[in-house]
């Protein structure tokens, strides 16, 4: 049987997804010596040395047994020459080489079936542990300060792994080998309750006692993966009420976390896509019609004949509700008016001291912001209202390759920005209404890291003609300082554009 040398690059969202741990298991099944690793935005290089009907199984697999975050655009295999030298399969240290228009990050996904069974056995070391992760699922997006994918380059870097979680770290038969943000209650973060003016509330179970103290009609600040939610009770005028006048929403719906799926069914109704939609790892957001059935109080929704909803995503979230019998709880993001969600522990003592009882804080940093998606379903088919958490920074893949590698600013309200690289459109989270300094730096500071992260060399920056406009401003700025090419254009031609690509 000949014997190859084989090189491998694989670009796509495959960082972060357990994909060089899957690669390690495909290539020693098939008897293959060689090694895999992280090319930093470049994505992943394989060099595989062995029989030639080995690779073949090996190629087989990489397509079709792949991660399932994982998303793969394009594999290309060259053979190489000379002798071979590896005596074992091994999962190499990351290399600083970057080329442009490789891989991503991929977006922050809700915990697995197999974490949350975790989470409930009483004999797991992670038993109750609210940040527990897997490669499967976890933050991704919000936690990464910097390519590659690795632990000193995330906000995890703060929580040295014990021996437990190194072990499985390192073991490459555990679903957690190599998973950067692996974490247990002795080594990880740590989750704590204060009052409104930050003095440390002590109890056994912050978390818990967090989700008891909603149910009486208090309001409680929620540190999660990439920002503060406000919860409260979706049983009680009182609180919401209160919440309204502080937040200025006379009428806009807050949006509701429920416990489970039978809670949603018990308020709306739910057909089997917004059922695929609230159970997916992305967890975004639904708008689902209120049932005849609805008890809800009617200042969740007021006078709307529907509500958004989402399920838990992370353990933190699961543990809120073991204590309580409320259905749902509001979950609404943590924001000012007109200011970008909060993501900092003084920022939040400072803007939402006066608006809530008591902060649920965890002590991981916060490296991006990014506010919950939200879908509604028209037809049969899922269409974007925010497009966010669970989806961002992923790429809209096109048919056809751009010559210049662009950024988008977009237009004034509802912002998000773009950058098009090759054939791929890497969108950013949701920014919001850029009419005020905080936003405008929001969105500036989202497209430098959305850059950095595709590792794209702009040369171009795209804008909204109308020239009084934050954003319009913001790319004549940024055109100037990089010498970049300004292309502005008509505001209804982008949004027809913008369908055009999000429906194919």
């Amino acid at each position: 049987m000949a014997l190859l040398r084989v090189k491998v690059r694989v670009t796509g969202i495959i960082q972060g997804v357990g994909f060089r741990p899957f690669i390690y298991r495909i290539a020693v099944k098939n008897g293959l010596k060689g090694y895999v690793r992280n090319m930093g935005d470049a994505g992943v290089e394989i060099l595989l040395e062995g029989e030639e009907n080995a690779i073949k199984s090996f190629l087989k697999a990489l397509k079709n047994e792949k991660p399932p975050l994982a998303q793969i655009h394009e594999i290309i295999t060259i053979r190489l020459g000379g002798e071979h030298q590896h005596k074992d399969f091994r999962i190499v240290r990351s290399s600083e080489e970057a080329e442009l228009s490789g891989s991503v990050i991929p977006p922050d996904v809700a915990i697995c079936s197999e974490c949350l069974k975790e989470l409930r056995d009483k004999t797991n070391p992670r038993h109750d542990y609210f940040f527990i992760t897997c490669t499967d699922c976890g933050p991704r997006f919000t936690v990464i300060e910097r390519l590659p994918y690795d632990r000193e380059n995330t906000t995890m870097r703060d929580f040295p792994m014990c021996s437990f979680c190194q072990s499985e770290y390192n073991d490459p038969s555990n679903r957690r080998f190599h998973a950067q943000t692996v974490a247990c209650p002795k080594c990880g973060p740590k989750a704590y309750l204060t009052t409104s003016d930050g003095e440390v509330f002590s109890c056994r179970d912050p978390i818990r006692e967090a989700g008891r103290l909603v149910s009486e009609g208090f309001i409680v600040a929620v540190k999660g993966y990439g920002g503060f939610h406000v919860a409260a009770s979706t049983l009680k005028d009182e609180p919401l009420a209160r919440l309204r006048r502080a937040k200025h929403r006379r009428q806009k719906p807050f949006a509701i976390m429920a416990r489970g799926l039978e809670a949603v069914k018990s308020f709306a109704e739910v057909s089997p896509k917004e059922v695929e939609l609230l159970t997916s790892p992305m967890r975004p957001i639904v708008l689902l019609k209120k049932s005849a059935d609805y008890y809800l109080s009617e200042l969740v929704a007021p006078g709307l004949h529907n509500v958004g909803v989402m399920l838990p995503y992370t353990g933190m979230h699961y543990m809120f509700f073991d204590e309580v019998e409320d259905p749902a709880f509001v979950m609404t993001s943590a924001n000012p008016p007109n200011q970008p969600i909060v993501k900092d522990d003084n920022e939040a003592l400072k803007m939402l001291g006066e608006i809530v009882d008591y902060f649920l804080f965890h002590n991981r940093r916060i490296a991006h912001r990014c506010d919950d998606s939200v879908v509604r379903v028209h037809g049969e088919k899922q269409v974007f209202i925010r497009r966010s958490r669970g989806y961002a920074p992923a790429p809209v893949m096109l048919l056809e390759k751009a010559e210049k590698c662009i950024l988008a600013l977009g237009g004034e309200l509802n912002n998000t920005a773009c950058i098009l690289n090759g054939n791929k459109a890497f969108i950013s989270q949701h920014i919001g209404d850029v009419e005020n300094v905080e936003t405008r730096e929001f969105l500036k500071n989202a497209a430098e890291h959305l850059a950095r992260l595709t590792n794209s060399k702009v040369e171009v920056v795209a804008c909204d003609l109308h020239p009084k406009f934050t954003t319009t401003r913001l790319a004549q700025e940024l055109a100037a300082q990089n010498g970049w090419q300004l292309v502005q254009v008509q505001h209804h031609f982008a949004h027809v554009a913008a369908l055009m690509a999000e429906h194919g």
